[in-house]
């Protein structure tokens, strides 16, 4: 029978800051075996689409697995994005807008790309972490330099997967824990513990509101772990 960790503890969690050259900010996030790079581009500019009179900036998000992050050479989405890939652009983007006055940027766009070089489970709440880490590199360039007068961040956030296997809460999962998984959750928590999302889904039979209460208490303690990290950055 497969050894788990206890549900308290995460997988080995590791940022890497200034991994690239030419971003604005950017970070090798691991989770365990999930590897993901994070960049921030920073235009002057709003999107196309917003009014040209709103006071605010925008965040947006891009994520892609590369073709060999995978057991199977997975193809690179050139033309038309997956559901599940438009799905996760999407979380990535809401989560770090939840966490920034957007009129404390105003004219700007941020752009998170997340790149993952190996999926072993948990690859969208790694990106939020290490885009959140790598948009705040970039806020921070950007008050040094002078274009913005302060950070905009109101306050941390981080992301954690957790599940229940046989029984039982389990945290940050990896690809085989979260392939057993009789429920399987995303969330996305500030620093203050204000809940940005909170997906939690039955695979299976229905599960008990209590277990729901213990994935999320499970879930806090890991997102308050990462966030300790982030300060040693």
């Amino acid at each position: 029978m497969r050894k788990y960790r206890k549900n308290n503890e995460t997988r080995e969690i590791k940022f890497t800051p200034d991994y690239t050259k030419y971003a604005a900010g950017s970070v090798l996030v691991e989770f365990g075996d999930t590897k993901v790079i994070t960049t921030a581009s920073v235009e002057t500019a709003k999107p196309k689409w917003m009014d040209k009179d709103a006071k605010s900036g925008w965040i947006t998000a891009e994520y892609s697995l590369l073709p060999t992050s995978t057991t199977v050479r997975c193809q690179r989405e050139r033309t038309k994005l997956s559901g599940r890939t438009q799905e996760i652009q999407r979380l990535i983007g809401r989560s770090l807008r939840a966490c920034v006055d957007l009129e404390k940027m105003p004219d700007l766009t941020i752009t998170i790309d997340a790149d993952v070089i190996q999926a072993d489970g948990g690859t969208r709440t790694a990106s939020i972490c290490g885009g959140y880490l790598a948009m705040k590199m970039a806020f921070e360039k950007l008050v040094e330099d002078g274009i913005l007068q302060e950070n905009p961040i109101i306050e941390p956030i981080a992301a954690i997967s957790a599940g229940i296997i046989n029984g039982e809460v389990r945290l940050d999962l990896d690809y085989d824990e979260d392939s057993h998984a009789q429920v399987d959750s995303n969330i996305v928590l500030t620093k203050s513990g204000k809940i940005i999302e909170f997906q939690t889904t039955a695979e299976g039979a229905p599960y008990e509101f209590n277990k729901m209460i213990e994935i999320f208490e499970t879930a806090k303690k890991g997102i308050n772990k990462i966030i300790e990290i982030y300060n040693d950055i």
